[in-house]
């Protein structure tokens, strides 16, 4: 299994960029960023508080990097539109020399939809839209060109040139749902999920479930699975899910996803302080205690 970072794209650039240079330093697979334009509220109200744009952030990760893969968790195809998606990640593609992974995702979080005016249709046509969106970006990442009439969009000839390194440029998609898994069983190349080893475990059989529903082979859907990690039980709890206990404890709980057969582990560093020496501190802990005991 290998491991990867998820920093908060909350901090100055220059203290992200020397944290996404550390982590290449030390051995991490990846760099993954969030899509949100502001912090999440239990409700329509704005919130305040940097979110720097992770689309302006993207091309920076690939100058500063030459081997960690990069990519978003992920992109609301609500907000991007699918054409701009290929675009955007075929290019970062051909910077960073072959590592981008284009994450996507319906749209969820309602307080930005609502501050910025971008509609967020109900479920159903919210899942129609995003089916014909990752068709697209599929399509013109590989084809030379691409003709669309569906419901939402409308594309004609429409180019993606130069096309990425990677053939396919690989689509993450993030979701639970039995529809989206079924989408992301015919179009994606990877699924991410949020959840504990007893969480993720159905998640799982329900991604392997869809998979055989639309005729393709599980053990072609990379997988990956995110959740904080908290050696001393102090860190600040938020509701998401965390593994915690001595490092022991918490290799033993990253082994019953190996045995689930997820092939990514990604950390959130949210919760592991502020200063930047810190944060570093305890990143270096958690990769040298839990993540370096796994094979590489």
């Amino acid at each position: 299994m290998k491991f990867s970072l998820w920093p908060r794209n909350d901090r100055a650039p220059a203290v992200l960029l020397d944290e996404v240079r550390a982590a290449e330093a030390a051995g991490w697979h990846g760099v993954w960023l969030a899509d949100h334009y502001m912090p999440n509220t239990a409700d329509a109200a704005p919130a305040r508080g940097d979110a720097y744009e992770v689309w302006g952030l993207l091309p920076a990760l690939a100058a500063v990097t030459e081997r960690v893969r990069i990519g978003t968790l992920v992109s609301p195809t609500t907000v991007h539109h699918p054409a701009l998606l290929a675009k955007r990640a075929s290019t970062i593609d051909r910077l960073s020399g072959g590592r981008m992974v284009l994450g996507l995702g319906a749209g969820w979080q309602v307080n930005e939809h609502h501050a910025y005016g971008i509609d967020l249709l109900p479920p159903g046509k919210r899942v129609s839209r995003f089916e014909e969106a990752i068709t697209i970006v599929r399509a013109m990442l590989a084809q030379e060109s691409v003709t669309f009439h569906g419901e939402f969009y409308q594309v004609t000839d429409a180019p993606c040139d130069p096309k990425p390194v990677q053939s396919p440029l690989p689509l993450l998609v993030g979701t639970r749902g039995p529809r989206m898994l079924r989408i992301t069983a015919r179009h994606a190349d990877e699924w991410n999920a949020w959840g504990t080893p007893e969480e993720a475990a159905p998640l799982r059989a329900a991604l392997a479930e869809a998979c055989e529903t639309v005729g393709r082979d599980p053990a072609t859907m990379r997988t990956s699975v995110n959740a904080f990690i908290d050696l001393d039980g102090t860190a600040p709890q938020n509701g998401r899910a965390t593994l915690a206990g001595p490092a022991s404890a918490v290799a033993d709980q990253l082994g019953r996803y190996a045995e689930l057969g997820f092939d990514e582990f990604i950390l959130p560093d949210w919760n592991l302080g502020r200063d930047p020496g810190r944060l570093a501190d305890n990143l270096a802990r958690i990769k040298a205690d839990v993540f370096d005991q796994f094979p590489a």
